[in-house]
């Protein structure tokens, strides 16, 4: 079991199961919601991640049809992201999880947006557009 939680400890969770490898997003959207050069997500099920605390703290925004990004409101850190298309998936922020994760990054993709001020220079593949996972 992981536990994580928000900047302020105001949301906590647990994943209750083994973590899904690491997705490197660069795109535009992910960039501007994290205020980084990119943002790391670990896909969940929806069935393993449990709000331990904060279910009133957590906000949402709709940042494109069918895609909500949900934070804490009282600290700003962004917990995960849900698409409609994908009901029984959020995309946690791995940077929230405590401790060691038995879990590494596989990708980045939307690299073609990536910011032209950082270099990837690791050894991990480059996907330009979007990254289906096999």
């Amino acid at each position: 079991m992981y536990t994580g939680s928000c900047l302020c400890g105001g949301v906590k969770f647990t994943i209750e199961g083994d973590l899904q490898p690491i997705q490197i997003c660069h795109c535009g959207q992910c960039r501007k919601a994290q205020g980084s050069a990119f943002v790391t997500n670990i896909p969940v099920a929806v069935n393993v991640f449990k709000l331990v605390a904060g279910a009133q703290l957590l906000q949402s925004f709709q940042s494109s049809p069918g895609k909500d990004r949900v934070f804490c409101k009282q600290c700003g850190s962004p917990v995960y992201s849900k698409k409609a298309t994908m009901p029984d998936v959020l995309r946690v922020r791995a940077g929230l999880l405590d401790g060691d994760l038995a879990t590494r990054p596989v990708v980045h993709f939307y690299t073609q947006f990536k910011a032209n001020w950082w270099n990837i220079t690791d050894a991990i593949p480059q996907v330009r557009g979007a990254y289906q996972p096999r």
